[in-house]
């Protein structure tokens, strides 16, 4: 992991010398690579398929009933969350119910191959609208796909929040071209595949030329998904907002909160309030300068890091979310600062 890091350092400084064809090919070779290993690190994609085979295969729902409903399924050897219905938003668990027919390590590679397709799709993007932002393509492309953490996390993992940070970036391109309405229910969709993304709408919101259109957008993606969301799992699938919004009663040992406290002797709780506090007034504070007229993209990037620096419950895969409005960003800090926090993540979740 240290190799690798050092290694993206590397690419990163000397990105125009290297050259575009030789970045790009580090990309696309690493990414088919870790999407061609075994599952790394996490069990979680084996929730994945669990949860679309409970769905097709034993007429379950998996946000009312967990893996450890249809113990004799192949895929539920290999769950470890075996009492936990799903978390994950109403348009990825409908969009994995066709694996539910593949044999489970068939199913595993297809959610890798897609993995590591999305993050190819968000450093295409990225390099797409670099210029404009009047930055070089080929480092942008390389702060998002060649980060170890993606690689081995993201696509190694693998986890699904590759595909809603792509629709995420989709959405981001959108608004960024005046496409507001396309824009505004791609982040819609990335919301209801992974809820985080949400975080990305009001500062869209702020940006967008056309404000009427981005909320007419957004509103017509909304009810479309709430529509294929309640036929097929009713109104269960609300619970899982709320199941994400319990994992922040959980922590990670090295998110940074729990850090502060272990180093500090501080009581974890009241150190978790307190990150909580400062998250909180930045959003504001934020949401106050972007309505000044002032770079919402930026401002995007700099909540959701805020959101990853805040959370008891930070996994290494999560540095995905931020990286693509960082890399267009224009602010070398923040960059710097995501670059620190990959460095000190390197070592989570990896057993001792």
């Amino acid at each position: 992991m240290w190799a690798g890091f050092v290694a993206y350092l590397g690419v990163l400084a000397w990105a125009p010398p290297l050259g575009r064809r030789t970045i790009w090919a580090a990309i696309v070779l690493l990414l088919v690579l870790f999407a061609c290993l075994p599952p790394l690190l996490s069990h979680d994609v084996y929730s994945y398929v669990d949860y679309a085979r409970l769905g097709v295969l034993h007429g379950l729902d998996p946000y009312v009933h967990p893996p450890s409903s249809a113990p004799g399924d192949p895929a539920f050897a290999h769950v470890t969350w075996t009492e936990t219905t799903s978390a994950y938003g109403p348009l990825f668990t409908v969009a994995t119910y066709p694996l539910a027919w593949l044999p489970v390590g068939a199913a595993v590679y297809v959610l890798k191959a897609a993995s590591a397709a999305a993050v190819l799709g968000v450093a295409v993007l990225v390099a797409r609208l670099a210029p404009g932002r009047g930055l070089d393509p080929t480092r942008a492309a390389a702060f998002v796909a060649l980060n170890p953490l993606v690689l081995v996390h993201v696509v190694g993992g693998p986890h699904n929040d590759s595909i809603a940070v792509l629709l995420m970036t989709l959405g981001i391109a959108a608004v960024l071209s005046a496409r507001e309405g396309s824009g505004a229910a791609a982040l819609i969709a990335a919301g209801a595949t992974k809820v985080t993304a949400a975080i990305v709408l009001p500062f869209a919101l702020l940006g967008a030329k056309l404000r009427p259109r981005f909320l007419l957008g957004g509103f017509g993606a909304a009810a479309l998904l709430t529509l294929i969301a309640y036929l097929a799992f009713d109104w269960s699938w609300l619970h899982a907002f709320t199941l994400a919004g319990e994992n922040q009663g959980r922590t990670s040992h090295m998110s940074i909160p729990i850090t502060t406290a272990r180093l500090t002797g501080l009581d974890p709780d009241a150190t978790r309030l307190a990150f909580g506090l400062l998250f909180v007034a930045l959003i504001a504070y934020l949401l106050t300068w972007t309505a000044r007229g002032n770079d919402w993209l930026r401002a995007s990037a700099w909540a959701i890091t805020a959101l990853l620096l805040a959370t008891a419950w930070l996994l290494p895969w999560y540095l995905l979310w931020p990286l693509p409005a960082a890399a267009l960003s224009r602010d070398r800090a923040l960059k710097a600062l995501l670059l620190a926090l990959t460095a000190y993540q390197l070592g989570a979740r990896i057993p001792l």
